[in-house]
């Protein structure tokens, strides 16, 4: 259920953490500067100071006042309603309470962003450390930056240490994911809407802009985005103001925009589907992140990255590799790159015996 949860709120355009135990998650709270919390577990939200939702498969009505009692924002039951679970944890990450407010932007401030926490950048080859040279010269400037490369590649993680080295990393590090919005929600998702501009519209709702306001805006798939909303992010690059729908007021924002594509925009621009001059605009520095089959060299260390931290998930020490296993996968044709590998490698680490053999690898890939 976790990992279900777990991938439709990443479809939803939210990144999300998974914990397996109350300790697991205490630690990422303190890591972490969560806007939401869902858990039934026993971890000691309240104290956390983060918003929670609670799911549980006690549907009594005692259950939910004790849970309400200690500051929960929601009490949801199983099996979970997916809707009114994607309401309550939009609610909940967008309180109009004045008091949460200053508290979550101190939660922000307090914890930071620091490279730790973006993750590693796995790899030695010169086409990986090429990435990693510019995100040091680019994460202390201003520049906007157009992250380009192959589905699966990592270009969230390029984008995620970019804030993480930047002056904005005790700021929010916001993500939306152009490609997984409805062309007529992205303008709503992206720069917020007044109640009563729509028909579901019940309350004032602030777009990603205003939540990245003096962070980062991750803006994956930017490629999929309708021309329309094109034009209002290009207003919103060019004026740092945004405009919620159904309003004609302006709001200020400071955000620092680094967008991401699979797509070759100047193909998509002479097709009509991508404007020149917003591409300009996003592109001052560009960084391809090169796919799997261009830095197959890394593939050893990616494995065993990968081995240690799957193993790790599921609370097993990590499984031993033979060299003619890894050189088996190093040889394969990766189209997912990355995210392909981390799959294979979690399947072989499920279905192999004490450790992973050339034949598990045939088998099972």
């Amino acid at each position: 259920m976790r990992n279900t949860l777990r991938e439709r709120l990443e479809f939803e355009g939210f990144s999300t953490e998974a914990a397996e135990d109350a300790a697991t998650a205490d630690e990422m709270c303190r890591r972490i500067p969560f806007d939401v919390i869902v858990s039934d577990s026993g971890i000691d939200v309240p104290q956390a100071g983060i918003p929670f939702i609670v799911l549980s498969a006690d549907s009594t009505l005692d259950s939910a006042i004790d849970a309400l009692k200690h500051g929960a924002e929601d009490f949801l039951t199983k099996p979970v309603d997916m809707n009114r679970l994607l309401t309550s944890i939009r609610n909940a990450a967008e309180p109009s309470d004045q008091e949460r407010r200053p508290r979550r932007q101190t939660q922000r401030q307090k914890r930071g962003a620091t490279p730790q926490q973006a993750g590693r950048i796995v790899g030695s080859s010169p086409e990986i450390s090429h990435v990693r040279t510019l995100i040091d010269k680019v994460a202390p400037s201003e520049a906007r930056v157009l992250i380009t490369g192959e589905n699966g590649t990592g270009k969230e993680l390029v984008a995620r240490w970019l804030h993480a080295k930047s002056s904005r990393s005790s700021a929010p590090f916001v993500e939306v994911n152009c490609a997984a919005i409805p062309s007529e929600l992205i303008e709503s998702e992206l720069f917020g809407h007044e109640r009563g501009a729509f028909t579901s519209a019940v309350k004032q709702r602030k777009g990603k802009f205003e939540q990245a306001d003096g962070g980062t805006l991750f803006m994956d798939e930017i490629g999929d985005m309708s021309l329309s909303a094109q034009a209002k992010v290009l207003r919103a690059l060019q004026e740092r103001r945004i405009s919620r729908v159904g309003s004609d007021k302006d709001v200020e924002v400071d955000v620092r925009v680094i967008a991401a594509t699979n797509k070759n925009l100047r193909d998509e621009i002479a097709r009509g589907n991508f404007r020149e001059d917003l591409y300009h605009r996003i592109g001052v520095i560009v960084i391809k992140v090169p796919s799997l089959r261009e830095r197959a060299s890394d593939i050893p260390e990616l494995v065993d990255h990968f081995i240690e931290r799957i193993c790790a998930e599921y609370g097993l020490p990590a499984k031993r590799i033979e060299r003619k296993a890894v050189e088996a996968l190093a040889a394969m044709k990766w189209s997912g790159n990355i995210r392909e590998l981390r799959n294979v490698i979690e399947r072989l680490i499920i279905l192999s015996g004490e450790s992973i053999s050339r034949a598990d690898v045939e088998a099972y890939c």
